[in-house]
């Protein structure tokens, strides 16, 4: 017998074993990723797959279904509450619409770094809008990727101040916070669904968009896009939703260890951004993509999105109270 056929033996031998090892009762979640491989999405959701394997004894995994295959992100929340999907990993945008409250982690320059994100969505804050979003949408989130600064890119041009940035069309998602901060800028955005953005692009329908460095890697954005602003309006939290329906039928000792996995996945998710993203960053220029700076700190872009949205979705997410806590527990100044 050859090596490669007793190499193959063994690995069928130990695929009987592992499968035979399985208690009767297991279960394979199907876990919805809008993104493709190599990004924070996924690296979260074989994080889960591994801390939820680990810690229910293998009674309990799951399989990734990347780059929207289960259908548009916010179709899989709408899945996930009528109970015909199990999980999904998506932006937090595409979350907002069912959930407003969420929303207060999408208005522009909240969240200045990783460390910001983590206190806000591991603390008493992100309780309490994983609570709302359950009472809203049907859904729980039990985990979150940290996904970076949603950086602009575009096929025509650098830019670095606001003046460069009006005449490009730009990809938004179809969320109001983010549309509008891109209309204080001066820009009309155009809102288009997650899986039409690449074709977009590659077609020219739309110059840029904007996303974190880890998804414009994992989605090969460097194939039809030159030029980068290293901009951060928005920190790109995903979460880890599951159907509510799913969680309820589940025993308190299953459902302990999925909350459990999904908290052990999001500290993976940190440590993978930590890691990763400077990597990811010289990749990307390594294939021709050019980063700019944006001018003066930014200062312009910030000055002009906060005095737009900051007050026209102050009511919506929850009022100035509910954007003051966050404020205070970051120890930024509150809005009066």
């Amino acid at each position: 017998m050859s090596f490669i056929s007793k190499a193959l033996r063994g690995v069928a031998l130990a695929a009987i074993v592992a499968a035979t090892a399985l208690p009767a009762a297991a279960r394979e979640f199907r876990i919805a990723v809008g993104d493709g491989a190599g990004g924070t999405q996924e690296a979260l959701g074989l994080a889960f797959i591994k801390a939820l394997e680990e810690k229910t004894g293998g009674a309990h995994t799951g399989k990734l279904f990347l780059n929207g295959q289960l259908g548009d992100e916010q179709d899989t929340v709408n899945n996930a509450a009528m109970g015909t999907l199990d999980f999904s990993i998506l932006a937090i945008n595409n979350v907002t619409p069912f959930s407003p409250e969420v929303g207060t982690l999408t208005l522009p320059y909240v969240l200045l770094s990783l460390e910001d994100a983590e206190k806000i969505t591991q603390g008493p804050i992100g309780q309490q809008l994983v609570d709302k979003t359950v009472e809203n949408a049907g859904v729980r989130i039990i985990g979150w990727a940290y996904s970076g600064f949603r950086v602009l890119s575009n096929s025509k041009r650098p830019v670095a101040t606001v003046a460069d940035l009006r005449g490009l069309i730009v990809r938004v998602p179809r969320n109001e916070i983010m549309i509008d901060s891109y209309k204080a800028w001066g820009v009309n955005p155009t809102p288009l669904a997650w899986t039409e953005t690449f074709a977009a692009l590659q077609q020219g329908v739309v110059d840029g968009q904007d996303n974190p460095y880890m998804t414009i890697y994992a989605m090969k954005f460097d194939e039809v896009q030159k030029y980068i602003t290293n901009w951060r309006y928005i920190f790109s939290i995903e979460p880890l939703i599951v159907s509510e329906q799913l969680f309820a039928s589940l025993s308190p000792e299953e459902q302990q260890q999925i909350l459990d996995a999904g908290l052990q996945a999001t500290k993976d998710s940190a440590e993978f951004l930590r890691t990763e993203e400077a990597k990811i960053k010289e990749e990307l220029v390594s294939r021709g993509m050019e980063i700019t700076e944006p001018a003066d700190g930014e200062q312009e872009f910030i000055d002009l999105a906060t005095a737009a949205v900051w007050p026209k979705y102050m009511d919506q997410i929850g009022g100035k109270d509910a954007l003051n806590a966050i404020l205070a527990e970051l120890g930024r100044p509150l809005v009066e």
